[in-house]
């Protein structure tokens, strides 16, 4: 499975890309609303992991936006 964590914490963001990664899982990691946005929509991911509060954009503007082209689930 790909999945793509959207978390603007680096010790987080690297701590579950560490654990996701070990249990197998691909792992690509934005740090911020803009890039996290443009990586979903641009890629075919099986779950996004979204952080609410981003710089740029923030977890639920990003997810309207993506909605609006893809059906990928996000856990929030």
């Amino acid at each position: 499975m790909k999945l793509l964590v959207i978390e603007d914490e680096l010790k987080l963001a690297e701590y579950l890309k560490k654990g996701l990664t070990e249990s197998g899982f691909v792992v690509d990691v934005s740090h911020d609303g803009i890039d996290g946005l443009h990586l979903a929509v641009e890629y075919d991911y099986d779950l996004i992991v979204l952080d609410g509060m981003l710089p740029g954009i923030d977890g639920l503007t990003l997810l309207a936006a993506l909605r609006k082209s893809k059906q990928t689930p996000v856990l929030m």
